[in-house]
């Protein structure tokens, strides 16, 4: 990229070090700005051509500079003589004033290095054009390397440059003497001008009607800057010294073989022997073979064999060829007229313009853009005209990009846009760029649309000619989605609306209606509800047609899916008005029912919603009551989970088995639980099926969660002094594992499960009363859980309900294992049940708790004389399972308090004749069995 740049940055600097070295000091650059070369041409390619600028004016012009380091290796004397040549020529030229000769902007001048002088803006030479590149640039600028001319402009170019012959010869009575294509320019436009009369010769008698012309002998040994172009020169001019306006002609037959045979003349002259070759070209000419001219076309193939005729007197003039049918072309005359426009009246060129929209398509773009174009804009200083020019300016512009519009057209519309005079004129341009206005919004830059277009809009819909309010109301929606929306909202509704409001015209008012109806699409909803409905309101007639129109604007807005009317605003609003409307005494049948149609829908569409919000408010309200009630029975639940002493007691009489006080504990069981769970329902309400298992799913979650959090065991003081405190926790672990020997084996059990709460299949048997009386909170609540060897102790569930029906295990704890663990850690030490003392009422003496222990005997032991005691409980709601240890469902993979013998010791029923008993029996006191009497009962 550096090397690029670099590269660049080197060229650059050498052309313009090449350019200031050529043109410093010279005076042409005190008033013109001197740019970069951009083409060659005069006799022998000598002028270098440069861009430039008038300093005062910004005028566009071209720069011919010849250096004078390019004769640096002739003598004094032939330096001299190319000077004083092309000196003749740029003077020559300077005083000659003809369009179809190159028009000098500034004389010859002349410094120490170069000579100068200034013409209109130029693009190349035709020498160039025909691949002539000497003393260009380099590289050779694209846009000439890759310029072709049209046939329709080599037509036109041949035909000026006859003209300009035309004019030399019977106007001026002066012979060219060096045509050729490097002395042929075209100009910016594409125009061809003659220049380079370093050799041309005047007549020596021009108030005769027979002018003479004297030539030179053409002399080898001077420069070929001193000679004209032998290629192009007649016969007769090196042959016989003679020369007439005759010779010219040659040279433009020679010219137009060039210009169908790629730059090429009709012989090749050596110009070390000049006289041997015109002798032979003598011949050759004399015998023309047709192969030479075919390449020509055949219309004009017979006017060049005259023209190169060896008999000058035979040749056509320049007059003559102006008229020959080749230049005949729609094309070519088009171009000519356009040269001709200044000699013409306005009624001509209107004549003219308006038949040239039909030759435009059939000109290239190139010729239109740079030689049409130029000559419409210049047009518009003439007002009258303009209604007839500008047609054809737009249709150009539609040729154009977007880029050519903006750099060759725009600058020439801006005055047009706000042309007010002479009125009738204004109103025809107003309606010309109306009908063009897509073109002008897509082409145009948004800053001028804004402060050019958009303002010939406005003043289009306020104009006083209802012919041009009608158009534009019309047009206005074609072009519609092109307009920015803050210039349709603030500037151009406004104006649609008040031309509604105020005009007489009953056309105009309905034509703002529809415009303003094919408008809607562009517009936000709550502009069309804040602006356009409200608006509709106010206008004054009732005419059917400003009716239907109204109705027309509710019907698009309330059925555009963009749109819509709220239904507040359709039943305070939009249906009074339509009601009171269709009623119109001016309305006939049909017309009344498209109001009730809109009327109905609008009607039926507004009872759908109102009534569809309606009923998401009732599921709302229905939602947020099942809410409430879920919430409150959260708070029920959670009130009654909460340790109270109340509620500790009956936890402690449930964990027995029963309140206090009870005889028969299955009963009081079975009517607590059923009361319970009646309490914990909740009361009925209307809930569908997915909120009532979302509600079970709630509960589920919250009982686990309640399950899940162990309460953290805290100590008690007993009741009695004791020596020593007791764990209770220790004592009552190590009496259950005692006690699970008496009672439990392997096996599977289902369990029935009424209320929510687990119940053993085991006899009840009293409940011990005594042991309501106290609040202990560790291991007695419902939360609470003991973890032992991975299988645990848990409390009855939280959430009545949550459990129910019949529930299998097939896991039964191994209390064996539990109680070995304890005897291997106590071998000698019977358990210690002194912790529990505190736990029974003093109203009575009382056994301790130890001497209730079991006592290991040596040998077989026998069954314990007060555990057959509790055999006359009642029977068990299930099957009968003897000697069965209890299975559990509803617990974390352990045993709880109905799993637990010592906690309801309707469990330690014994069979009489149990074989699995034989083994593991404990003998116990008499004295025991009678306290365990008093104790439960």
């Amino acid at each position: 990229m550096e090397s690029m740049l670099n590269k660049l940055k080197s060229t650059v600097t050498k052309v313009t070090a090449d350019m200031t070295s050529a043109v410093m000091g010279n005076p042409v650059t005190r008033e013109f700005e001197v740019g970069r070369h951009i083409a060659s041409g005069g006799p022998g390619m000598s002028w270098r051509i440069y861009n430039g600028t008038k300093k005062s004016t910004k005028q566009e012009v071209a720069v011919f500079v010849f250096d004078k380091k390019v004769i640096d290796r002739y003598q004094k004397f032939e330096k001299d003589q190319i000077i004083d040549s092309l000196k003749k020529g740029v003077q020559q030229l300077t005083r000659l004033r003809h369009p179809r000769l190159l028009t000098v902007q500034h004389p010859l001048e002349e410094s120490r290095d170069c000579l100068a002088f200034c013409t209109e803006p130029v693009f190349a030479s035709l020498a160039n054009v025909l691949g002539q590149w000497d003393n260009l640039p380099s590289p050779v600028p694209t846009d000439i390397k890759e310029y072709k001319l049209y046939d329709v402009e080599t037509k036109y170019g041949l035909l000026q440059v006859s003209e300009g012959l035309s004019f030399l010869h019977s106007g001026v009575k002066m012979v060219h003497g060096n045509l050729c294509a490097e002395n042929i320019i075209l100009n910016k436009s594409g125009a061809w001008k003659i220049m380079g009369f370093d050799f041309s010769i005047s007549s020596s008698n021009p108030s005769d009607a027979e002018p003479k012309y004297v030539c030179k002998e053409w002399d080898p040994n001077l420069s070929p800057l001193c000679l004209p172009n032998p290629e192009y020169v007649a016969p007769e001019y090196i042959l016989s010294i003679s020369c007439d306006v005759a010779s010219d002609m040659y040279s433009l037959g020679v010219l137009i073989h060039a210009m169908f045979n790629e730059g090429k003349p009709v012989f090749k002259v050596n110009k070390q022997d000049i006289f041997k070759s015109f002798s032979r070209q003598l011949d050759q000419l004399s015998h023309l073979s047709p192969g030479v001219l075919s390449q020509i076309p055949e219309e004009v193939r017979d006017h060049v064999k005259m023209l190169l005729n060896v008999t000058s007197n035979l040749r056509p003039d320049a007059d003559q060829m102006t008229k020959i049918p080749f230049f005949d072309d729609v094309g070519a005359m088009t171009l000519q007229y356009f040269d001709s426009l200044f000699q013409r009246d306005n009624l001509q060129k209107s004549q003219f313009y308006r038949g040239l929209p039909k030759v435009l398509p059939k000109l290239p773009k190139r010729v239109v853009i740079y030689r049409i174009l130029p000559a419409l804009t210049s047009e518009f200083v003439n007002p009258d005209m303009v209604p007839f020019v500008l047609p054809n300016v737009l249709l150009i512009a539609e040729e154009c990009t977007k880029e050519e519009y903006v750099r060759l057209v725009l600058p020439d519309l801006t005055p047009v846009f706000k042309q007010q005079e002479p009125v009738q004129a204004s109103n025809m341009i107003l309606l010309i760029f109306l009908q063009k206005m897509d073109l002008l919004l897509t082409k145009t830059p948004p800053e001028d649309i804004k402060n050019s277009v958009l303002p010939m809009v406005y003043r289009a819909v306020e104009a006083p000619s209802t012919q041009i309010q009608e158009l534009c109301l019309n047009i206005i929606p074609t072009f519609a989605n092109l307009i920015e929306y803050p210039s349709m909202k603030n500037a151009l509704i406004p104006r649609i609306k008040s031309a509604c409001l105020q005009t007489s015209s009953l056309a105009v008012r309905v034509n703002s209606l529809v415009c303003l109806g094919k408008i809607l699409e562009y517009l936000d909803k709550w502009f069309v509800i804040d602006e356009i409905l409200p608006f509709l309101q106010q206008i004054p007639s009732k005419e059917p047609a400003v009716l239907m129109g109204i109705l027309g604007i509710y019907k698009c807005t309330f059925t555009h899916k963009k749109l819509g009317i709220p239904k507040e605003h359709l039943a305070g609003k939009s249906l009074p008005h339509l009601v009171s409307l269709s009623i119109d005494n001016n309305l006939n049948l049909n017309q009344f029912n498209s109001f009730m149609a809109v009327i109905k829908e609008m009607l039926n569409r507004m009872e759908a919603e109102h009534k569809t919000k309606l009923e998401q408010l009732h599921i709302m309200q229905e939602q947020q009551r099942s809410l409430n009630i879920t919430n409150h029975m959260n708070q029920s639940e959670e009130t009654k989970n909460t340790p109270s002493p109340a509620t500790q007691v009956r936890n402690i009489d449930e964990i027995f088995g029963g309140s206090s006080g009870s005889a028969g504990s299955a009963g009081v069981n079975g009517k607590e639980s059923g009361s319970s769970s009646a309490v914990s329902q909740p009361s009925r309400v209307s809930l569908t099926l997915e909120e009532k298992q979302r509600l079970a799913k709630e509960q589920e979650q919250a009982a686990k969660l309640r399950s899940q959090q162990p309460l953290a065991p805290q100590s008690i003081k007993p009741a009695t002094t004791t020596p020593q405190a007791k764990d209770l926790t220790s004592s009552l672990m190590n009496t259950m594992t005692s006690v699970n020997n008496l009672s439990l084996n392997s096996g599977t059990r289902t369990i029935p499960m009424q209320g929510g709460t687990i119940s053993s299949t085991f006899p009840a048997g009293p409940t011990m009363g005594g042991m309501g009386t106290m609040g202990i909170s560790n291991g007695f609540n419902s939360p609470m859980g003991f973890q032992t060897g991975g299988m645990g102790m848990g409390m009855r569930p939280a959430a009545p309900g949550l459990y129910g029906g019949m529930a299998t295990t097939t896991s039964t704890p191994n209390f064996n294992a539990l109680t070995q663990n304890q005897n291997q850690s106590h071998p000698s030490k019977p358990t210690d049940m002194s912790a529990l003392d505190s736990l029974f009422t003093s109203s009575k003496p009382k056994v301790s708790m130890n001497q209730m222990a079991p006592k290991p005997a040596p040998g077989a032991i026998a069954p314990s004389p007060w555990l057959s005691q509790f055999g006359t409980g009642q029977p068990s709601q299930t099957a009968p399972m003897q000697a069965t240890p209890m299975g559990m469902t509803g617990v974390q993979g352990g045993f709880g308090m109905q799993a637990n013998p010592f906690f309801n010791p309707q469990n330690f029923s014994q069979p009489v004749a149990s074989s699995t008993m034989n083994t593991g029996m404990i003998k116990q006191s008499a004295s025991v069995n009678n306290d365990l009497k008093d104790l439960f009962g």
